[in-house]
């Protein structure tokens, strides 16, 4: 089937906006032009909003199997389609882990059964994430494999890591990393700093994390992996990653949402709706994430979506698991807080939410341009709301971002030409 996308502003790099209309055969782009005179079976007037590629997530945590209590590949997927994603990667810490590549298959069916939007999978690079007997990478890729991490704990000893990045490097696959040497984490909750103090809760010391990065980048070096370091916290690790890709080591790395955000002085009391790993750190360390992300020493914003049930993180911060959700707020609070304030521009943010991962991980998505995949996300960038969490479609409740007012709402998002969410239309449903 042939769709026209009439009235759309296409976003240049100049940061302009161009009037369009597109033209979408099955799952491709056709053609995009001020004016299309093809007649078509389905025309869908944008109205003058904001048409960009679909935004990439490479960093997600969906829960299923085994943790269905929190999230499911389709509430996930739902959310993940509101916040405007179409493409989204999802972590290996689920029970079981997808470290073999019977569980690999039996996710990906599961995943073409219920998922919204495009999911890619993780495998672990440990059986069963603890760190100790490798799985077999090709068996995996062969299975369908995006990359490889062990997400929510990192590879605690050298020697495993380094095995690891060689058999990555001969597979020409990529090494995703959660950075944190458990020997320096102290049974810490949040940053060790003033906020710690003053709530008198155990500090997680910035060193967990830089340490090994620095440690991870040496190994990259050597082996010649592809690493990439998951949600980037402190201004040591930024300096440690800026350092590396000025040696030529092929590392990349990616930011958080609430980590560009927030610090640990926005943390109003003992409310594990702020609780995350990492932490949120000093005033310091999140103007260095910033700066990281404007001169390309990050290359990327990822959301690390990671639901809990209400029950879990209503015990406050020692008893409580890590994680927030993030896949329905993150681009309409980057818009408003960055853009909006002048700290960004929009191509700038759209750039790091499409193109950038897309690149980082060599996916033939984030492109708005003829002959490319029709993912496409429209925003509607005079629409203001206020965050509410009880209206997500995450299973997941955990924010801080309850009650924040925000502009620049996805209202429509489409996966391989096929719209997978409306907003409209859900509002005529409701």
């Amino acid at each position: 089937m042939k769709t026209i996308l009439l009235n759309a502003n296409r976003l240049l790099p100049s940061n302009e906006l161009e009037k369009v209309e597109v033209l979408i055969e099955d799952n491709k782009i056709i053609k995009i032009a001020s004016q299309i005179p093809d007649k078509v079976e389905n025309y869908i007037d944008i109205e003058g909003k904001l048409l960009l590629p679909g935004l990439i997530d490479v960093h997600i945590h969906l829960r299923e199997p085994g943790g269905e209590h929190k999230e499911t590949i389709k509430t996930g997927t739902m959310a993940a389609a509101r916040g405007g994603y179409t493409t989204v990667c999802a972590m290996p810490n689920t029970n079981p882990v997808p470290d073999h590549p019977e569980a690999l298959t039996s996710l990906l069916s599961k995943i073409a059964d219920d998922a919204h939007i495009r999911v890619l999978p993780y495998a672990s690079i440990t059986k069963s994430l603890k760190g100790e007997e490798r799985t077999d990478i090709q068996s995996l890729i062969d299975a369908g494999a995006f990359a490889f991490t062990d997400d929510g704990v990192g590879i605690q000893t050298a020697d495993q890591m380094y095995q690891a990045m060689k058999d990555a490097a001969r597979h020409n696959t990529t090494i995703v990393a959660h950075c944190e040497d458990n020997s320096l984490v102290y049974g810490g909750v949040l940053h060790e700093g003033e906020v710690s103090e003053r709530l008198s809760l155990p500090g997680i010391p910035s060193l967990s994390e830089s340490v090994q990065i620095a440690r991870d980048v040496l190994l990259a070096e050597a082996t010649g992996c592809h690493y990439h370091v998951c949600h980037v916290s402190t201004k040591e690790s930024v300096r440690v990653i800026r350092d590396a890709k000025k040696a030529g080591i092929h590392v990349t790395a990616e930011v958080s949402p609430h980590h560009l955000l927030l610090n640990e002085t926005d943390i109003p009391d003992d409310n594990a709706d702020w609780k995350m790993n990492p932490p949120l750190r000093s005033t310091e360390d999140q103007q260095a994430l910033f700066d990281g992300l404007m001169d390309g020493t990050i290359d990327l914003i990822a959301t690390d979506h990671a639901p809990h049930a209400t029950e879990e993180k209503a015990v406050g911060f020692k008893e409580a698991p890590f994680g927030i959700v993030g896949l329905e707020t993150a681009f309409p609070l980057l818009y408003t807080h960055l853009v909006l304030k002048g700290k960004m521009t929009l191509y700038q943010l759209v750039e790091r939410m499409t193109e950038k991962p897309a690149a980082t991980f060599q996916l033939p998505y984030g492109k708005l341009e003829e002959d490319s995949v029709a993912d496409i996300t429209v925003i509607d960038l005079e629409k203001e709301e206020t965050i509410h969490r009880e209206t997500f479609y995450s299973k997941g409740k955990n924010t801080p971002f309850d009650n924040w007012k925000v502009k620049g709402i996805p209202v429509l998002t489409m996966v391989n030409g096929v719209v997978v969410y409306e907003e409209a239309k859900q509002h005529e449903e409701a």
